[in-house]
């Protein structure tokens, strides 16, 4: 027994000895041998690096109306585990589906339910697991957030415990304040931060700013060890960026944009306001758009900013360069005549949209947008060189280098003669509103093509040091300042002619208004020609003409107009009016009529000699002088005027003139004028006046006295002239036997002008 408990002393003894050996080995390996680099190791576990994210910079309007900038949101967080402890399966189910939902489908309700669902009753291969709902719960609004919160808390009392497993994590996202506002423009950036499109792509590298890090020492519950070694490298926040862009402005036009688009029912409509004189884009937007705050909702199509991003051809509008180039080369003679209604090309005969015209003058052919007009002063006049020199000046067929992503140049591609000779009124080539915008700036402005632009400046914003400032630049003189004023003139008379003009509807009361109306056939796709009765609608316009603050481009693809192109019109001059009438308010820019009031006080002008004039060619010299003419009897010809040539004039005066061939001069109806015009109608036609009352001319009669005419007048105040019905033509002239009542000419509607083109063209 004693030799048997000796050796199993032994062996155990010998056991521990080895087994300590075997401890004392193992701590000199780890310790001495393996202990470097187990302690860097263990350095890398204990230490934890932070990414300290930059505030990405704001985007605002020229006032500083925040457009684009960082906000809280929040992540939801679950805890399924805790979630089930407390029963809370169904309730946490169905009260976040409710809230994230944002759909009117049930089944997208009960499939998000299911989601939920199936994250809550999930097994984990680790204890009190945190998931997240993605992506209807990811990064949610504060708003959102605050319902959520009121649910949890009534979870928390029903389960009787601080806590129940669900978790707002707090985090920020990008918001636009304004919604859809300037959508396209402005792009977005996702939820995971990523710039995607628009202006938040383009200046991505100075809105990001850079991320700092934060290194310490922790242990295993994320608590920092004392005396840990700490490294701090601060982010450094985005620039900001201001744009050209004014918000009141932007909101103008998405509001007009968005009541043609519900009536007219286009594939799409766009809009561009600018500052001819600068080029600042005052305002941009596209219809169909979309909530970048809520991106993953749109259709592609929604994404696309049509105002630099997609071409077509322009139609009317065109007729622009084609004008300016016939102007600057002194072949415009605007009271020419020239047979309307087709014209004959190698190749092809054009048509008028209207071919019962006969022969007119080409201002009336500008007026009523006829085609033939511009083949003969394009094609046959200037010629197929110079007509594509000027294209080329007013910078079609190249991009604009607007700082706007997606440019596109537009094709400018003629060859044969028939598609020099539809070139000149817009069709064959093809342009984007972003290049018509700039082309009519260079008229609005004297003549200088200018790079458009949206940036303003990018700045530090805590330092508020400009970083980069965009400066106005002008391109090329395309025109001279006289051709461009010219240009103006007779652009106005497209607009300010209330019987032919085919722009009459973009009369705004008070302003002086130049502009040009658009239809243009489209291609159909797929085949050979134009289809019928699809047509891109626009109309291009600025004002005041004599000092113009505000352009606007509107352009309608394929609006739904049943077939009659004739309301082409209706489609886009009431959104120019719009917007335009109220831009002039907002920005406070008195009338033609008060600006040319103010200017009288020290300015005068001497009379010029109108006789010899047509009427046309009387009102254009004397527009430019914001002053009234008013013709008396029906001559082609002006034989007399008052006041008389050299006579100093001011705005405030009104010049009457008598035409040739007009023996028997006729009082005519002076209903609604002061008593000051009246009498001075009366002295220039060597009649006698007398009135009764005081105001303004209700009624008039005339009386013979031999050579004499005798015209008594009865006045009335303003107030009650205007509830007095407008009284039967009691002047001498002649009656319509129809009516009874005085002729004042043809007063049918204007159309606007379908760029009709019978040929196929090469694409």
């Amino acid at each position: 027994m004693n030799k048997r408990a000796k050796l199993r002393s032994l062996l155990i003894g010998g056991v521990f000895t080895l087994l300590f050996v075997a401890l004392v080995g193992r701590l000199y390996w780890v310790q001495i041998i393996e202990g470097k680099w187990l302690l860097a190791e263990a350095q890398k576990k204990w230490e934890t690096e932070e990414v300290l994210r930059p505030v990405r910079g704001t985007i605002t309007d020229r006032n500083d109306k925040v457009l684009a900038e960082d906000a809280p949101a929040y992540t939801i967080a679950l805890n399924p585990d805790m979630i089930r402890k407390y029963h809370l399966d169904s309730a946490v189910t169905t009260g976040l589906a409710s809230v994230l939902n944002t759909s009117d489908d049930p089944a997208d309700l009960a499939a998000l339910q299911e989601k939920i669902r199936s994250k809550i009753v999930k097994t984990y291969s680790v204890p009190n697991p945190q998931v997240e709902i993605r992506n209807e719960g990811w990064k949610i609004d504060a708003e959102v957030a605050e319902q959520i919160k009121q649910m949890v808390e009534e979870w928390k009392k029903q389960a009787d415990a601080s806590n129940i497993g669900v978790y707002l994590l707090k985090d920020t996202k990008r918001f636009y304040p304004g919604g859809k506002m300037a959508a396209q423009l402005l792009g977005y950036s996702d939820k995971e931060n990523k710039a995607v499109m628009g202006l938040e792509a383009m200046l991505d590298s100075d809105l990001k700013g850079v991320p700092g890090s934060l290194t310490y020492e922790k242990d295993l519950n994320g608590v920092e060890l004392p005396d840990s070694k700490v490294s701090f490298v601060p982010a450094i926040d985005g620039n900001n960026v201001r744009l050209t862009i004014d918000k009141n402005i932007q909101y103008y036009i998405e509001s007009a944009l968005e009541k043609a688009y519900n009536q007219w029912h286009p594939k799409s409509m766009t809009a561009i306001a600018a500052d001819p004189n600068t080029m600042e884009i005052l305002g941009m937007a596209s219809y169909p758009n979309f909530n970048p705050n809520q991106y993953w909702n749109s259709k592609p199509q929604d994404f696309q900013n049509n105002a630099v991003a997609s071409q077509y051809e322009p139609g009317s509008t065109f007729k622009l360069v084609t004008l300016a180039g016939a102007v600057e080369e002194g072949i415009f003679n605007p009271n020419d005549s020239y047979m309307s209604g087709s014209i004959k090309v190698p190749g092809n005969i054009l048509h008028d949209y209207n071919t019962s015209w006969g022969p007119i003058t080409y201002l009336e052919g500008l007026k009523r947008s006829s085609n033939v007009a511009f083949v003969k002063l394009g094609y046959e006049k200037l010629g197929k060189d110079k007509l594509k020199s000027y294209i080329d000046k007013f910078g079609f067929g190249a991009k604009t280098g607007i700082d706007v992503p997606g440019e596109v140049a537009g094709m400018v591609a003629m060859k044969n003669p028939v598609e020099f000779a539809t070139a000149t009124y817009g069709q064959g080539l093809t342009a984007t509103s972003i290049q018509q915008t700039a082309a009519y700036a260079a008229i609005a402005n004297g003549g200088k093509l200018m790079q458009p632009h949206v940036v303003k400046e990018v700045y530090n914003p805590k330092t508020k040091e400009v970083v980069r400032t965009i400066e106005p630049k002008v391109i090329r003189q395309v025109v001279s300042e006289a051709t461009a004023k010219q240009v103006s003139e007779y652009l106005e008379t497209v607009v300010s002619d209330q019987k032919i003009g085919t722009g009459k509807k973009a009369a705004i009361e008070g302003y002086r208004v130049a502009g040009k109306t658009g239809t243009a056939n489209k291609v159909e796709p797929g085949k050979k020609g134009y289809a019928p009765d699809k047509w891109v609608m626009s109309f291009i316009g600025y004002a005041p003409v004599e000092a113009p603050k505000i352009l606007v481009t509107i352009i309608a693809d394929e609006p739904d107009v049943g077939g009659d192109f004739h309301l082409g019109s209706d489609v886009t001059l009431p959104a120019f009016k719009e917007i335009v009438s109220q831009t002039l308010r907002y920005m406070g820019i008195p009338s033609s009529a008060q600006q040319m009031k103010s200017a009288e006080k020290e300015i005068k002008v001497m009379m010029p000699d109108l006789a010899g004039m047509t009427m046309e060619q009387a009102k254009i010299a004397m527009n430019k002088y914001g002053v009234s003419i008013e013709a008396i009897g029906k001559g082609t010809k002006i034989v007399e005027q008052s006041p008389a040539p050299g006579t100093e004039i001011g705005a405030a005066e009104r010049i009457y003139v008598t035409m040739q061939g007009s023996d028997d001069l006729t009082i005519p109806n002076l209903t609604g004028k002061s008593l000051r015009d009246a009498l001075e109608v009366c002295s220039f036609l060597n009649a006698k006046c007398q009135s009764t009352g005081e105001g303004y001319v209700a009624s008039q009669t005339v009386e013979s006295e031999g050579d004499v005419k005798i015209v008594t007048l009865q006045l009335k105040p303003y107030n009650e002239l205007l509830q007095t019905p407008p009284p039967a033509d009691s002047s001498d002239g002649k009656k319509d036997k129809a009516s009874g009542t005085a002729k004042s000419g043809d007063s049918s509607k204007a159309q606007d002008t379908p760029d009709k083109k019978v040929v196929q063209q090469n694409r």
